[in-house]
């Protein structure tokens, strides 16, 4: 019975994601979007990206990492990909985010989610590249279809983003073929 329970407030502390807020906004939206969102879409992206992989892979432990992948954003926020040194100064922080969230759960479950959240930060095995990838990726994808861009808001330069987003063709080659062009053409819009 106690461990039914600890796994409902793990449920209900998953509710907190659904209030940090990101920098993208929801292609159409004038609102930001939340983790929660995040994490939802950027799993059925790779589920839907699977076969782009360049080396087989579990998609379902990819799923797995990318829902998790955030949980430590309810006690660490979220921080814009392109402001490097905050995103350094965070990893301490996430650390004991993902420990204490986990530690909600029974010690068998919230063991296993820790080791898989710890597999996608170290991106060590071809899951965590993969997934990794595709979380990169998704932002990408809402700049652009949404005007203005975030990298426009923020002032981003075009050798950042095709930097900190490298890691996509580690994961999918062939998407990045297609989407390192498509970041080159949004930036020379941008500054026409």
């Amino acid at each position: 019975m106690d461990s039914i329970f600890s796994i409902f407030r793990f449920i209900t502390e998953l509710d907190r994601l659904k209030a940090v807020t990101r920098q993208n906004c929801p292609i159409g939206l004038e609102r930001r979007e939340n983790s929660a969102e995040h994490s939802w879409q950027v799993a059925v992206l790779a589920m839907t990206l699977a076969e782009y992989s360049p080396t087989p892979i579990d998609t379902s432990r990819v799923v797995q990492m990318l829902l998790l992948h955030d949980v430590v954003e309810i006690d660490a926020g979220d921080t814009i990909l392109y402001d490097e040194s905050a995103r350094a100064a965070k990893e301490i922080e996430e650390i004991a985010a993902a420990k204490r969230v986990f530690s909600l759960l029974p010690e068998k479950i919230g063991q296993k989610f820790l080791t898989i959240w710890e597999e996608f930060e170290e991106r060590k095995t071809p899951e965590a590249i993969f997934a990794y990838s595709m979380d990169r990726l998704m932002p990408v994808i809402q700049n652009f279809y949404n005007e203005p861009s975030t990298w426009e808001e923020h002032g981003v330069a075009i050798e950042q983003v095709l930097r900190l987003n490298r890691p996509i063709g580690d994961g999918a080659p062939e998407v990045w073929e297609i989407v390192e062009p498509k970041i080159r053409e949004i930036f020379e819009l941008m500054n026409r």
